[in-house]
């Protein structure tokens, strides 16, 4: 790498920091405003957008463009299922909030205006937008190995890219689906109508896992990362904190989510002894 490209590569990494920076700063003052603290959630889907295309437009390449184009059409679809349960209004601060943030909102360690804003600044506002930024970076392996030629590994990178979005697509269109037939008055005949009665999903893709949606957005990352090594030529490279912090943001995620559906619904305990919550048992040493 010559010296010139150094500098180039350092000034679009600040870029990447100034955008991020600037972002979660203003996902803080406006979820402290308005008390509706998916803001950083609203973006989630966006930001990995960004990045890619600013990198792109200064470390254009095929790899840059393939990988850009895959983060796209994540996020496009991400977004649209965000806007259909409700998480974006024309008002922009406005939309439906996720409702974890409620229950974590009562949680005793996190009770009170001060301590809950302190909660919002260092961990909803700023540790995922800086998380955000982590899992995107291997696209700044394109950009830094701008003129390695493409390889079978970029391919397969982004083979297994589009199966998980696809299986994502699939699993929170599953979802969705039961979540509308859950509040008709008069439910279809045999639509869901196992995981109706039982107040959860059971069926379809969570069959196989708890959370079929939270293993394609990981596998997804972790496909991405591929092309950084693809680019690199290293197996192990600093762009992997990313997909790494993204699965245990999901492991502690998931667990939040099954302590509440744990409580609303007692049948859930005999679910979670029968399906894992990841690995499909065939994939698993547990019996």
């Amino acid at each position: 790498m010559i010296f010139g490209q150094s500098s180039d590569i350092q000034n679009l990494v600040i870029v990447w920091i100034a955008v991020m920076g600037s972002i979660s700063i203003l996902c803080f003052i406006v979820s402290e405003a308005t008390r509706n603290y998916s803001q950083t959630d609203k973006l989630w889907s966006l930001m990995p957008i960004a990045y890619s295309w600013i990198t792109v437009a200064s470390f254009p390449s095929p790899r840059a463009y393939i990988m850009a184009a895959l983060v796209t059409i994540w996020g496009l679809r991400l977004s649209y299922n965000f806007y259909r349960k409700g998480g974006y209004s024309i008002i922009p601060w406005k939309g439906a909030e996720d409702y974890r943030w409620k229950v974590m909102r009562e949680a005793p360690a996190l009770k009170g205006r001060l301590r809950f804003g302190l909660f919002n600044l260092l961990f909803i506002s700023f540790y995922q937008h800086v998380l955000i930024l982590l899992f995107s970076s291997p696209i700044l392996m394109a950009a830094i190995y701008q003129d390695k030629s493409l390889t079978l590994i970029d391919l397969f990178a982004a083979l297994l890219m589009m199966i998980f979005i696809i299986t994502e697509s699939i699993a929170d269109n599953q979802l969705y689906r039961f979540h509308k037939e859950k509040q008709k008055k008069v439910k279809e005949k045999d639509f869901y109508s196992v995981s109706v009665n039982k107040g959860f999903m059971t069926e379809g893709a969570w069959k196989y896992v708890r959370h079929p949606n939270f293993v394609s957005e990981q596998l997804i990352w972790i496909s991405f990362y591929l092309f950084g090594v693809a680019a690199s030529g290293q197996w192990i490279n600093y762009t992997l904190a990313g997909p790494v912090l993204l699965v245990l943001l999901f492991a502690g995620s998931s667990r939040l989510t099954e302590s509440i559906s744990s409580r609303k619904y007692p049948e859930y305990a005999v679910y979670k002894k029968k399906v894992p919550r990841f690995i499909p048992l065939k994939f698993s040493r547990s019996k």
